[in-house]
């Protein structure tokens, strides 16, 4: 049965009854079992502040001539994409149309457990500002984490070996391209930022969200907020940011899929996600990965 405690709102201020629309595909909020704070971070000290003038976010300058040509041309392409697809093309999705989310929703405990006890100790999981060039202008270093299992289909396999409920639930996804636990520090502001294509559209899996104050999303002109145990899906290709403006971390089962599409649209968000697989945005990521694995390891004996 499809859950019936909606957590979605178009007005930020609050909750919005416990009522289930057809179009929501929004989070459902459960009763959360734990709240994290920063690892380190003593209970009852005081949590770091985020307010401080900070130099400006940049990406680093000097990016591939391919990256730069990509960025370009993808709101062409993205439309050509869109004109085939077989789903709507509004901001957020309805899970219902997606029965794969349902046995994520029915094991997201396992999932949150392996997050715990793997992505959550330590160092495991690099910030996305250091392994990703292209991310620095978008988060600072310990603001936005990623443990990977996978990016654009290349597999981190220590990863995979480390969260084996985790990945047996992933690779039963239709289309799967990324599957990754993405945690969100307190205090944390992701400014306006839009995904690569409209070929993949991103699922997450609800996995810890902090109840003392409001951790949510704007995709477009919505406004969505988590909640443990429950799927969101949405095209990141709308403009989106992010707020945790709580005291613990936020932590999701980040996912992204291929957009069912009919000809010409599957076609060219095949060959787009071709182009972007080889492409710097994902192999420097994938060896920035493998290489801070093998530091961890290093460092930890």
């Amino acid at each position: 049965m499809f859950p019936t405690h909606i957590a979605i709102s178009h007005d930020g201020v609050g909750l919005r009854p416990p009522t289930v629309p057809r179009d929501s595909g929004g989070a459902v909020r459960t009763n959360t079992e734990s709240i994290m704070r920063p690892h380190g971070h003593p209970p009852g000290a005081a949590m770091p502040r985020h307010d401080a003038v900070e130099p400006p976010l940049r990406a680093e300058r000097g990016r591939p001539l391919a990256i730069r040509i990509g960025k370009r041309l993808r709101g062409v392409l993205d439309r050509l994409i869109a004109a085939s697809s077989l789903v709507p093309n509004d901001p957020v999705l309805d899970v219902r149309d997606f029965a794969w989310t349902a046995p994520l929703r029915e094991n997201w405990r396992a999932i949150r457990d392996e997050a715990l006890g793997v992505a959550l100790q330590g160092d495991a999981a690099p910030s996305l500002a250091t392994i990703s060039p292209d991310h620095r202008a978008i988060a600072r270093v310990g603001q936005w984490k990623s443990f990977f299992l996978s990016g654009y289909g290349c597999a981190i396999d220590e990863n995979i070996a480390r969260c084996p409920a985790t990945a047996a639930a992933v690779a039963r996804i239709p289309g799967i391209n990324t599957a990754l636990f993405s945690i969100l520090a307190p205090g944390t502001h992701i400014p306006d930022h839009r995904g690569v294509t409209k070929g993949l559209l991103t699922c997450h899996l609800g996995l810890i969200v902090p109840r003392d104050g409001d951790v949510r999303m704007r995709i477009g002109d919505r406004i969505v907020r988590w909640a443990e145990g429950e799927t969101l899906v949405f095209d990141d290709t709308y403009n989106h940011e992010v707020w945790n403006d709580t005291s613990g971390t936020r932590v999701v089962l980040l996912i992204q899929f291929a957009r069912p599409l009919r000809r010409p649209g599957r076609i060219v968000a095949d060959l787009v996600l071709r182009l972007i697989r080889r492409s710097a945005f994902v192999q420097e990521t994938r060896d920035n990965i493998l290489s801070w694995n093998e530091t961890i390891k290093k460092t930890s004996f």
